[in-house]
């Protein structure tokens, strides 16, 4: 696990200077404490930072060939690498080390472009060729490794996380007020675009190809689709058996140690009931005090599979003086609160080990989010003719007044692409009408957020409701929120993050499923629940899902709100906000007409990155905020 950037300069005879290249690494020292790199040559300037991992002697970068003709710099692990490796060997290439990066470099050497189509993992990397004068960089399946990349007419750079590319000379950090607006719906800004003006983020399973003129492509090389196969339950229990403990295998490959996060859920105790069945396994958990609270439940299942457990309680104070450092490390704006509770849990780990398996990405292959199960709770209204149900629809929502099931019955009679964005809703498009300002840079057309789905929905026309909200939540909310923090909170801490369920094996079993199979008996990835009967404690297996249960609501009713509200309004971001809104949307979850929480919550953390990034341009600056004495 490391922190790639790149400088490519497109006027002959240009070279970048090897200070730029160290300041961009600087900028994430976090990302790879062990060693830093640099190496410049022709007009490509590239910079690596390592944590190291595998061969820790001799797995140094930028690496190159033998003849020096590429040269790569590369984030993640190759999981698959020993049988590639075996592969390689046996075409006639010789190694020099024993990693997963050489590897890469023989399978580009080998195979070119189509070398990502061999790839079993997570990672984003750079290989730069000399003869061909061209960069060529890929990100994982799935988004696990971020790619953040900016061109102008001088330069093309890149680099795992955005405050390096800011390091950079000519880039200016400034809003993209239309990333603003989706942000403001899905609380997280949808892929390719970032909050930042310029810099975008190369997409999961793409790509991109640029020559030294800056003549660039970008192409996708592999699309998680759900494909249902008509097959017996029990088929499927087996392969995810033999599948999951497969990965949970090759992903414990490191000469570090390693651990498990544990929350008690079936995702987190499956990788590491299979991790404890190799290994003596150190595991992780934090929660909060109150009835949800998720040390209780990890506590009991570390028990049951005799793991070295360590937990935690995040105190209202630890959680908001972690808040803006989680701010800085995220790089955009991630209106997630289980964010800093991830920031937290790493920090415990990294005191124990360097290398941490976790269960994200279980939920969107299997189907576990409790929203999933509303097309079936909807099914007596959705069957009705469109034309009856516009009307209805239309009828219903001029009702001046509200009534019991007018909720349920404007949800069924609304189409699954108009209602369904993904697992975060914040603000609709009048909700953002009112909340925004008449900030200059908004005076353009709004292109609604429905647009962003709507190009996933189309590519899943002829699939059932609950396999098109999964294919929406693959595509949207796994890499924007789910992976992000994942990803950004781990590193902020030096702790490789790694997700067995994430693989493309497993991914293979899982998008065969039916929908009947995920969904059923009233629960969620009923199929994984199955397959893991007799392997994971019993008491695990019917357990709803939590999540990370951040306590915000209750916290708002109390001098904290004020605080946020006093520190949004104290800001340079309160010009994109009608201020009088927000302090209106206090008063009334504190009167009990409705829970605002997440939509207060969203604006706070806009305004505490637009302060560190637009204000201050804290490439550098490692941030300090005390919000609660």
């Amino acid at each position: 696990m490391c922190g790639i950037a790149g400088i490519l300069l497109f006027d002959e005879g240009t070279e970048p200077q090897s200070s730029t290249v160290q300041r961009m690494t600087a900028a994430m020292t976090h990302r790879g404490p062990n060693q830093n790199g640099i190496q410049v040559v022709d007009r490509i300037g590239l910079g690596f930072n390592r944590l190291s991992i595998l061969d820790l002697e001799d797995g140094s970068q930028p690496m190159t060939n033998e003849d020096n003709r590429l040269w790569l710099i590369f984030n993640g692990e190759i999981y698959n690498y020993k049988p590639l490796r075996q592969l390689l060997e046996n075409k006639g290439h010789r190694f020099k080390t024993n990693t997963d990066s050489e590897v890469l470099l023989h399978l580009y050497e080998e195979y070119e472009e189509n070398c990502v189509d061999y790839l079993r993992g997570m990672f984003s990397f750079a290989i730069w060729d000399r003869n061909e004068q061209i960069l060529f960089a890929a990100r994982d399946h799935f988004g696990i490794k971020p790619f953040y990349f900016y061109q102008d007419h001088k330069q093309f750079l890149f680099a795992s996380e955005i405050k390096s590319i800011l390091a950079a000379d000519g880039v200016v950090p400034t809003v993209n007020p239309n990333s603003l607006l989706h942000y403001l719906t899905f609380q997280y800004v949808p892929q390719p675009e970032t909050m930042f003006q310029g810099i975008k983020k190369l997409e999961p399973g793409y790509c991109l190809r640029i020559d030294s003129q800056g003549n660039k492509s970008i192409k996708r090389y592999w699309q998680a689709k759900f494909e249902p196969e008509n097959r017996p339950i029990e088929t499927f229990v087996e392969e995810i058996r033999f599948v999951l403990q497969e990965s949970v295998h090759l992903h414990r490959q490191s000469d570090v140690p390693r651990g498990s996060f544990l929350s008690g859920g079936i995702d987190s105790s499956a990788i590491a009931t299979y991790m404890s069945r190799s290994e003596s396994t150190k595991t992780f958990s934090v929660g909060f005090s109150g009835e949800n609270n998720e040390t209780v439940f990890a506590k009991q299942t570390a028990a049951s599979l005799g793991t070295e457990h360590f937990d935690e309680i995040i105190s209202p104070h630890d959680f908001f003086m972690d808040t803006m450092k989680a701010v800085w490390h995220m790089d955009e704006p991630i209106a997630d609160p289980s964010a800093i509770a991830i920031y937290r849990l790493s920090k415990l780990a990294r005191e124990h080990v360097t290398v941490v398996l976790s269960g994200e990405g279980a939920d969107e292959l299997f189907g576990g989010y409790r929203i999933y199960r509303e097309p079936s709770s909807l099914k007596a209204v959705t069957w009705l003719p469109d034309r009856i149900r516009s009307f209805l629809e239309k009828m219903i929502r001029r009702m001046p007044f509200s009534f019991y099931g007018k909720n349920y019955l404007l949800r069924g009679l609304t189409h699954l692409e108009d209602r369904y964005f993904g697992n975060a809703r914040i603000f609709n498009e009048d909700e953002k009408r009112t909340i925004l300002a008449s900030h200059p840079d908004l005076n353009f057309p709004w292109v609604p957020s429905k647009e962003i789905t709507r190009l996933v929905y189309d590519h899943c026309r002829s699939s059932d409701d609950v396999t098109r909200m999964q294919t929406i939540d693959m595509n949207l909310w796994l890499p924007g929120d789910i992976l992000m923090k994942a990803d950004k909170m781990s590193m902020a801490h030096s702790l490789e993050l790694r997700v067995p369920f994430l693989d493309k094996e497993v991914f293979n079993i899982a998008r065969k499923i039916p929908a009947s199979y995920r969904i059923a008996n009233g629960t969620t990835k009923y199929v994984l629940r199955k397959a893991m009967e007799g392997i994971v404690p019993a008491h695990v297996l019917d357990r709803p899902k939590l999540g990370f249960p951040v306590p915000l609501r209750k916290w708002l009713h109390t001098d904290i709100g004020d605080t946020i509200v006093e520190q949004i309004a104290g800001s340079n971001a309160r010009q994109w906000f009608h201020m009088d809104h927000i302090k209106d949307m206090l008063k009334k979850h504190r009167s009990g007409a409705g829970d605002y929480s997440r939509k207060i919550w969203t604006i706070y953390i806009f305004s505490l990155w637009h302060s560190l990034y637009i204000n201050n341009n804290s490439v550098n600056y490692y941030p300090e905020l005390i919000v609660v004495d």
